[in-house]
């Protein structure tokens, strides 16, 4: 079956703790293999034609965790790049990132700047890791950004539909197109609120460390079913 590429895909990593408890083993272990999942996916997203990729990393929310969770999350980064970097430079795939990371450790901050720096020039895959991100956040934040405009020039600038992106973290990303969340939840959880207005939704049972490209083929071919009309009516209707 020749599958529909979706543009942009945006995905919700749920599940990591339940697949590590389920297995009797720490938490850190499910985050650990959630980090392998993502490295494994982004490869095959960047050989399929995906041109960009958002991931839910670690949300505005998450600073509830327990100490220790959170302790390694923060080392996560640098134990995910040392191992993989060199694969996503050879198979030309970018880092970025959204949210505020001034919250992180330094160490933390610098390996994620690496990274970006490193792979800055590469123009596969936009692999793009949503961390201490809220999607309320992100539309407050462009609301205060359009008022201070408009402060600084005395006037009223025009907003629209079409140029209301501009004051968002990454106005040049393009609406996501499909939203994956593993783990069997059916929710938004503050993720990119203006961006997934008309993505398609998938929500699947298995917990993300799971999720592999075989799972993301079935999410495609139910992708390619879909009808996307954007409110309008189709030629059947």
């Amino acid at each position: 079956m020749k599958y529909k590429i979706p543009t942009h895909l945006a995905i919700i990593m749920d599940g990591n703790g339940r697949y590590a408890k389920e297995k009797g083993l720490p938490r850190s272990v499910g985050h650990k293999k959630g980090s392998d999942a993502i490295k494994s996916l982004s490869l095959y997203a960047n050989k399929i034609g995906i041109q960009y990729l958002t991931v839910y990393a670690f949300s505005s929310e998450n600073w509830k965790r327990p100490e220790d969770e959170k302790n390694y999350l923060f080392k996560l980064p640098k134990i995910f790049f040392d191992l993989y970097l060199q694969d996503f430079i050879n198979n030309n795939i970018k880092i970025e990132t959204i949210g505020d990371l001034t919250q992180f450790p330094i160490d933390m901050q610098k390996i994620l700047q690496s990274a970006k720096d490193k792979t800055s020039h590469n123009t596969g895959l936009k692999l793009c890791f949503a961390l201490n991100y809220g999607g309320q956040q992100e539309i407050m934040s462009a609301m205060q950004q359009y008022a201070t405009q408009c402060l600084q020039e005395n006037k009223l600038i025009d907003l629209s539909l079409e140029n209301a992106p501009n004051y968002f973290l990454k106005p040049e990303y393009p609406m996501v197109d499909l939203v994956i969340r593993t783990s069997g939840e059916m929710r938004i959880s503050n993720f990119l609120l203006w961006q997934i207005a008309y993505a398609e939704m998938i929500f699947v049972q298995q917990h993300w460390p799971d999720f592999d490209n075989i799972l993301l083929d079935e999410c495609l071919a139910i992708y390619t079913k879909r009808d996307r009309r954007f409110g309008g009516l189709n030629d059947e209707n």
